[in-house]
């Protein structure tokens, strides 16, 4: 699936669009091109056919109603029109919103705008782990909280947070709910997730499909509640205007069909921990003091997702000495261009230091044992490279 020889184990960052999902992409680029939204020919309707056809079968993964996909350009939109759209939807004195501290940076800079639109937002305890106590969550709802947000599936941990039970409580003060549900179609059960809270964001382009699509899953009673923050034509429900990419919608549609089958889903989903457990036991063999970081591979965590803490080095260092041949990530970001530790592993209480040596492997479908073989030598030699380097200064 690659067009060189590095090892791709980024595949929380973005994973390769499957060939059917190129393939079921590709006429609508060259043959049926016209706006899904032209009503008054026969083209458009086709068009049209195919955003339906699409929506139904992204409804179909998650269990809810074609009308309840609301296209975007991505994860970020659909974060940003959850948050800031429940504001601008919503009348009476709810003004709080709850969140944690590891969430996407999509949610964390709208809270920075919603404090300076008089909003209050509120942090919930994660644990090391990345665990939000719902217990301590369920201490903090009251009925001034407008919105909860979350993600289902921490990018950069893996951690799984418990759903089910954030759902109740927050139900419970008459609170809206929004997942970011980016990183879970590959790593658990979708099914029904909309029945658990109000909105729920997706990605493309982290279940094999095309990058610069995603929707938000906008339960059908929750629409009310939803102002948009793009607007124009009225398209979807007036909730998100704006001419929808044809060929985009139609590759993201493909890309969850063929996650629809939930059997081979679970056997994906245990090929994924064998290749993730290998990488981490070769690594542990590799380089002595090696950390995890994150839940037990055992336990409530993406089966592809591993992030460890390197000793005595910053894992930016190492993965330098290993381009090309080697993709995975510090799971950092960049504030104006200035590298910063993961505010994930920070936000579960590891110091700087402590977070400039985490790294993340994100293994994948194609993701082999012979590659997480080389992927743990080629670490273990980059990092002897390195303290001999240091020793020689």
């Amino acid at each position: 699936m690659l067009i060189s020889d590095t090892i791709y184990f980024d595949h929380n960052a973005s994973t390769p669009p499957d060939a059917s999902v190129v393939e079921e992409m590709l006429p609508f680029f060259a043959e049926s091109f016209a706006n899904p939204h032209s009503v008054d020919h026969a083209l458009g309707w086709r068009a049209a056919r195919a955003i339906e056809r699409a929506s139904m079968r992204i409804a179909a993964l998650f269990g809810c109603d074609a009308d309840e996909v609301i296209f975007t350009s991505g994860a970020t939109e659909a974060n940003n029109l959850a948050v800031l759209g429940t504001l601008g939807g919503t009348t009476g004195d709810r003004r709080r919103i709850i969140t944690t501290a590891i969430e996407h940076k999509s949610v964390l800079s709208i809270g920075r705008v919603l404090e300076a639109q008089g909003c209050c937002v509120d942090f919930a305890t994660v644990d090391r782990e990345g665990r939000i106590d719902d217990l301590k969550l369920k201490e903090m709802l009251d009925d001034d909280v407008l919105l909860v947000s979350f993600a289902a599936v921490n990018s950069e941990i893996g951690t799984l947070q418990p759903i089910a039970e954030i759902s109740e409580h927050v139900a419970a003060v008459g609170a809206l709910l929004h997942i970011d549900a980016a990183q879970a179609p590959l790593a658990m059960s979708v099914y029904g997730l909309l029945d658990l809270c109000d909105f729920a964001s997706v990605s493309a382009h982290k279940m094999y499909g095309p990058q610069g699509v995603g929707a938000l899953l906008v339960r059908r009673e929750s629409q009310r509640h939803l102002a948009p923050v793009i607007h124009g034509g009225g398209q979807q429900n007036g909730l998100r205007s704006g001419t929808l990419p044809l060929a985009l919608c139609a590759g993201f549609g493909k890309a969850a069909e063929l996650l629809g089958d939930e059997h081979d889903q679970r056997r994906a989903r245990e090929a994924l921990a064998g290749v993730r457990n290998l990488l981490f036991e070769t690594l542990k063999s590799e380089v002595p003091g090696l950390v995890l970081n994150g839940p037990s591979l055992s336990g409530a965590r993406h089966p592809g997702n591993l992030n460890v803490r390197l000793p005595g080095c910053e894992a930016q260092d190492i993965l330098t000495l290993v381009q090309p041949h080697l993709a995975a990530s510090t799971g950092s970001a960049c504030a104006s261009g200035i590298p910063e530790p993961s505010h994930v592993l920070t936000g579960i209480g590891q110091s700087r230091t402590e977070a400039a040596a985490g790294l993340r492997f994100g293994v994948g479908r194609y993701s082999t044992p012979d590659q997480a073989r080389q992927a743990a030598t080629m670490i273990g030699d980059a990092i002897r490279s390195f303290a001999s380097e240091s020793l020689a200064e």
